[in-house]
């Protein structure tokens, strides 16, 4: 028998053209098709920063181009909160079929796959072949779900470090990244400085704002607050928590794009009939937001997207190092930051400040204002713009840095 929730979402999903029943999760799990992906299972357990262990962990992780012989074309690529390994190369992606960053890397193009060995892995905790809340527990036989222990961005790292142990890179020629991918670029820096020659953080910060942070657990409690969420164990379930990460998706899109984008695009363009003032008939743009919410939950998994997003609060360069300023140290190769003019979820100021706090240090920094409407999600978008910037930078950085 119906009950009156399920009668409402009923014509929500009616109205949104979302299913009545979502996915249990969009996570890449063992047996499904592999793609481009590669697979490197670590030799010891991973210590985590928070406390913990865990005693199994695999990487996915793609590749482009050669490694030269004396592996010193190699760049690591890391990606953003929702991204997956795979920057280019054809189809494949679960973010974009063709890749997130297909006309910023490939052959001839910004980061030049005939020039550059390009590394990239799917993040620790994430949910396309990486260890992560999806995957098997080897103590249980069972999905981890809610026992999966809380991940920071340097334990991401230190599993990418792993990785280029694994290949034979001692020290990346760049370590490039935006968003989520720009704090494990700046954590790099820090942890690990003699290994990165060069690295470029894109629409980052130094350390996650107290507004960032609101959005963030704003959409976690979408997802928490979902009836079929089930405290995380929900893998087992017919019915996963896909509507509330469908509404945390939105509740994303919403402040990855710009007030500027939403007015040209969609302006008050109704998509509905609005006539009869009915509360669920829609404006364009909720038809936008309602299309790309009902797709995350087939390429995504609830709890990865709450350890991640989670993960992304803690960010903090400075945290147990003294100052952002002395998490640099040690660190003495060239930086590229990149800021986005309308991004109001990373404003400009915190790349200003990642810029000033280089420089203080002494170090060589060339920082680039994209003039974008697009929001945060410009460096995703104008390809046309960011490329020639870094393709800059990396020459200088092959020109003039030993």
């Amino acid at each position: 028998m119906a009950t009156p929730e399920s009668e409402e979402f009923d014509l929500l999903a009616d109205h949104r053209g979302w299913p009545t029943a979502f996915p249990v999760t969009g996570a890449w799990r063992s047996g499904d098709p592999v793609g481009d992906r590669q697979f490197l299972t670590l030799a010891r357990p991973l210590a985590l920063e928070g406390g913990g262990v865990l005693e199994e962990v695999s990487i996915a992780y793609e590749t482009w181009g050669t490694l030269d012989a004396t592996a010193s074309n190699a760049i690591l690529i890391c990606h953003a909160l929702t991204g997956d390994a795979h920057v280019t190369g054809g189809s494949g992606g679960t973010y974009t079929p063709e890749g997130w960053w297909s006309r910023i890397v490939g052959p001839g193009l910004a980061v030049d796959t005939d020039r550059y060995f390009v590394v990239c892995a799917n993040v620790l905790g994430g949910c396309q072949g990486t260890t992560g809340p999806a995957s098997i527990d080897p103590a249980t036989g069972s999905p981890y779900g809610s026992r999966f222990p809380q991940i920071t961005i340097r334990d991401i790292v230190r599993t990418q470090s792993s990785l280029a142990d694994e290949l034979g890179i001692d020290r990346w020629f760049s370590v490039i990244g935006g968003s989520m991918g720009g704090m494990a670029v700046l954590e790099w820096a820090a942890m690990y400085p003699t290994r990165v020659r060069s690295m470029a953080a894109i629409a980052t910060a130094v350390a996650a704002s107290a507004q960032q942070i609101g959005w963030s657990a704003v959409g976690r409690l979408a997802i928490a607050n979902d009836p079929h969420f089930n405290g995380g164990d929900y893998y087992e379930s017919p019915v996963g928590p896909g509507r509330g990460l469908a509404v945390a998706r939105q509740i994303a899109l919403v402040h990855y794009r710009s007030d500027a984008e939403w007015t040209q695009r969609f302006g008050r363009d109704p998509l509905d009939r609005l006539d009869t003032f009915e509360v669920w008939d829609r404006f364009q743009v909720e038809g936008y937001l309602d299309h790309h919410g009902r797709k995350f939950p087939e390429r995504f998994d609830a709890n990865s997207y709450i350890i991640l997003n989670r993960a992304m609060d803690l960010h903090d360069v400075g945290r147990g190092r003294g100052s952002v300023v002395a998490a640099f140290d040690r660190y003495s190769g060239p930086t590229f930051t990149a800021s986005v003019s309308s991004d109001f979820l990373y404003p400009p100021h915190q790349q200003d400040e990642l810029a000033a706090v280089l420089r203080n240090n002494g170090r060589s920094v060339v920082h680039h204002r994209l003039e974008s409407i697009y929001g945060h999600d410009g460096f995703l978008v104008e390809h046309d713009k960011l490329g020639p910037a870094v393709a800059e930078f990396l020459d200088k950085v092959d020109v003039d840095t030993p």
